[in-house]
Parts: structure tokens; sequence; C-alpha cells
């Protein structure tokens, strides 16, 4: 077979690269623009960005901006708050002309003394609805917040199922007293003290009932509630059924694994034997020391924690009666287990919501019921700190150990009791046996709530501009802790502990107000309250 060499000559290959390298640099443009709104002023800071890219930019105080290196025929993605985001050709000049987002200026949202526009409000108020930015499992209302609002921060306390988080808008205002936003369901304040079981208010709502948050931030918008929204008021507006909808049954559900992440590294059985054995050689305790270990390798951490599976379940039925009286009932139960063993949450609710409409619509009354029944149990924090400590030569529960629930301890004399059947009790001077910690206490609280209102609002007959409304509601729970500290427990060895605390809440409301709108003009309107 005869061979067939090709040779291409180095100046055609230099020739051919230097084409390439001139199509590449001829598809590729510098892009200048200019933005500016419907009447013609320039928007600062507005966002462009290339489609499909991370190539991106803001315009400056005049609204022009320059992005290189484009793509010929991309297309650009000019976007700013309150405006409706457009998309436009790239080109080496663009002019892009941003109209107003009515949808969002128009946007009703709730405030203290009833509704309004966006763009009608002085104060600052930030609305969110659950169902359209909340995804994945939520246990708490808390829990909706977290890195939703700006200047809204929820900080977790401990991670305790079912436990509180801290919220503050806009930072702290004081050294010594409450920072505590105030809480209102369907026109009702809550208590900012909670109850047994639960610390604060949000925990006591079935985020699946909600329909909406508005957080009022500053003065001007919370000046209606006085005093009690000096740190703010986060509005929460429970779902309601629709006029004229047929009957319908829903149900969602969710099954949750959590595990822990990661472990502090600690030395393991055999490690902690080698560690002394080197660091005890040759010294007059060696034998003392190599006496006092054990045979076992024990993960401490491991023992302590779990994989957790948690669950949420809720059922809804709404619809309406004719188209008078719309209707919303929901059923809840929540089951979040800890990755602390023995830490537990267990929630049910029931909520009830009608709201008919009266004489032509002129009266409109909305009615809501919410109970809340919750079970908690707590875990021993003091665990976690012992099962870094704890000696991993040593077994979780050995003979010889009856009077300390079986579980191994390091025990001193306890001559002075002098009781015979307890010879000894817990070293106080030694790390506790962690799962111990957690097993011979039984720290449970049990707490019930309900919070009602009745809402009417009165267009008046022949005056319809002047609306007279009316809110009576209530806030009422309660709850018991007891807490029994088992007497072989590290944590009261020999004389064991139980106790017990109990509180409850009783709040009511009531508030009139009469308001006359009218609109002149698209423009022009007069609100009087």
């Amino acid at each position: 077979m005869k061979q067939v060499n090709f040779r291409i000559p180095l100046r055609v290959l230099t020739l051919l690269m230097g084409l390439m390298i001139s199509i590449s640099a001829f598809a590729q443009i510098t892009v200048n623009g200019n933005v500016k709104d419907a009447t013609g002023e320039p928007v600062i800071g507005a966002s462009v960005r290339v489609v499909g890219t991370t190539i991106g930019t803001t315009t400056d105080f005049d609204g022009n901006f320059t992005l290189s290196n484009v793509k010929q025929g991309a297309k650009l993605q000019v976007s700013y708050v309150g405006s409706q985001t457009q998309e436009v050709a790239a080109a080496p000049n663009v002019q892009v002309v941003l109209q107003d987002n009515s949808q969002v200026l128009n946007e009703v949202v709730v405030i203290g003394y009833g509704v309004a526009k966006k763009k009608d409000l002085t104060g600052s108020v930030a609305a969110l609805k659950p169902d359209t930015k909340n995804k994945g499992v939520v246990v708490s209302a808390q829990d909706m917040l977290a890195g939703k609002i700006a200047g809204v921060a929820v900080t977790s306390e401990g991670g305790t199922p079912g436990g509180s988080a801290t919220i503050r808008i806009r930072g702290g205002s004081s050294l010594n007293a409450s920072n505590d936003p105030l809480i209102v369901v369907d026109g009702v304040p809550l208590d900012h003290n909670g109850i047994k079981g639960f610390p604060n208010g949000l925990g006591m709502i079935n985020p699946q009932d909600i329909e909406s948050f508005n957080v009022l931030k500053d003065a001007s918008a919370c000046a209606i509630y006085g005093s009690r929204g000096s740190n703010g008021v986060i509005i929460i507006t429970t779902k309601k059924g629709k006029r004229g909808q047929k009957p319908s049954i829903s149900y969602n559900g969710s099954v949750t694994m959590s595990a822990k992440k990661k472990t502090i590294d600690v030395m393991t059985g055999d490690e902690y034997r080698d560690y002394i054995k080197k660091a005890f050689a040759g010294n007059e305790r060696e034998a003392d020391a190599l006496a006092a270990l054990g045979n076992a390798n024990t993960d401490w951490q491991d023992e302590i924690y779990r994989t957790a599976w948690s669950q949420d379940h809720n059922v809804q039925l709404s619809g309406s009666v004719g188209k008078i009286l719309p209707y919303r009932v929901s059923l809840g139960y929540t089951d979040n287990q800890g990755i602390l063993k023995t830490s537990d949450f267990k929630r049910y609710t029931v909520g009830v919501n009608l709201n008919p409409s009266l004489f032509d619509d002129h009266l409109v009354i909305n009615l809501n019921a919410n109970w809340m029944w919750g079970r908690n149990h707590y875990a021993d924090g003091a665990a976690i700190n012992n099962a870094v400590r704890f000696d991993p030569t040593q077994p979780v529960m050995a003979e010889g150990f009856e009077n300390f629930g079986g579980y191994f301890e390091w025990l001193s004399s306890n001559s002075d009791m002098k009781d015979a059947n307890w010879p000894t009790i817990t070293n106080t001077n030694a790390p506790r046996n962690p799962v111990a910690i957690l097993m011979l206490k039984n720290d449970r609280a049990r707490s019930h709530n309900f919070t009602g209102s009745a809402d009417f609002d009165y267009k008046v007959h022949g005056f319809e501009d002047l609306r007279l409304h009316l809110t009576i509601g209530g806030d009422f729970g309660g709850g018991k802790q007891n807490t029994d500290v088992d007497n072989g427990s590290p944590l009261s060895s020999y004389w064991g502990s139980f106790g017990w605390a109990d509180g409850c809440k009783e709040n009511r409301t009531l508030s009139m107000y009469a308001q006359y709108y009218k609109d002149f003009t698209d423009k022009h309107h007069f609100d009087i309250m």
C-alpha cells in the first residue's frame, strides 16, 4: 500500500489561525447604553445583565452603562425596583425606557388601620406571601421570615424542636427592655412572653394557615400600636375561603429526615489508651492510670445523636355557601423530632374562618378562630459538652451501677450520707455520662392556646365612601412544664429532683375607627380617619 503524506505550509496555517481569531473578535461587541424612566429621568442603579451569562453591571448617576465582550445578537435584561423588567437586543448603542410596574405599586398591604396601596404609603412596610416565597419544610411561622425581608433578622435559639427564635426589626433599641416586635394575628395582638412550651407567639401558628406577613418597620407605620409597636410590628393574615368557590378538600404533607452534619474530632478508645500508656510510662502512678481505663471503644457523640424523622400533615376544607358565606376549615399535625435524643415537639392545630357579606356587600364580617395544642419533650444540652469530654474507653452501661440506672459513671464515696444502699455517688469533679443525662431526666411541657377575632366592616348606606370598622378579639392560653430528674442521674445523684411550673395568659382587644375615602381622579384622593 502506498503511503500518502499531506503537508500544510506554515504560512497557510498561520493565516488560518489569524482568520479564526479575527472572526471571534468580530463576534463580540461593546455595548453602551442609557436607562430612563417613564418621565425621562435617568435611572440610577438599574441592573443590566446579559441573558444566560454572568456578565452584568449597574447604571451610573446619569443612567449610563457599558458592557464589554458581549456576543452580537445577545439579549440584555434591564430591571429596577418598582419598574417592569425589559429585554432588548445587544447593540453598540442601546436606549431603554422603563415603565412603572403598576401591579407592584397598586399592591394592597395590611397596615395597622386597614389596608393601603404601596404607592400611597409613607412608612416602611414590607409584605411577604409565603406561598410564593417559601419552599421546603417549615415547622414554625418564624422560619418563613428568615432571610426573606430586608431589615428583619431571625436567629434560632439553640435549635430545640419547636423552640423560639429571636426576631429583630432593624436591630435592637433597648439595653434592658424587650426588643421583640409586636405580633398581630387577624387583628389580635399576641402576648410577648408566650406560654410554657411556646416562648413566642409565632410557634403557636400553623404555617400552612398563613396567607401573608406584613412587617411594619418604622415609627409612622407602627404609630397606631403605641409603645407596643416600638420594636416594629409583624401582622399575620390567615387564609380565607373565596366567594362562589365550590367545596374542595386538599391535603399536603411531608416526611423529613435530619442528621448531624459533623462532630468534634476526639480520640477513639484505642487512641486514648495508647496516649495514657505513653503519658504515664515510668511514672509511679502508671498502674493506677492503666487500671482506670476500660476496654470499650465508645463514640459518645454517636450515642447522644440520632437520625431524626419528622412529619407534617395538613387538611383543608374550603368553599362558599352561595355567594354569601365563604368558609375555610383546617386541621394540622406536626411531629418534629430532634437529632439530640429525647428531644421532640408535637403540635395539633384547628383553624376556622367564616367571612360572610350582608346587605349587598355593605357589611363584611370576618370571623376567625384558631386552636393549638402542643407537646414538648426537652433534652438537656449538658449532654453535648460531656459527650466530648467523657472517657471513650468506658461502656455506656456496666454492671455494678444499678443505683445509677445501669449507666457507667465516675464515682466517689457517699460516707457523709451513711446510707448502706448508696455507698457511692457520682464524682462531681469528673465528666458525667452524657447518655445518662438524657435518659434519666424527663422534662416535658404541655400547652394550649386559642386566638379568635370578629371583624366588622360597614359601608354606610347612602354614603358609601364612609366606612365604620369594629374588631373584637382575644388571645387565651396556658401551659405547664414538669421536670423530673431520677435520683440515679448524674445531674442530681442520690437525691433526684422534681419541679413544675405553669402559667396562663388572657388578652382581650377592642378597636373601632371610621374612615372616609374619596377618589377624585386617578391621581387625587382624599383619605381621613
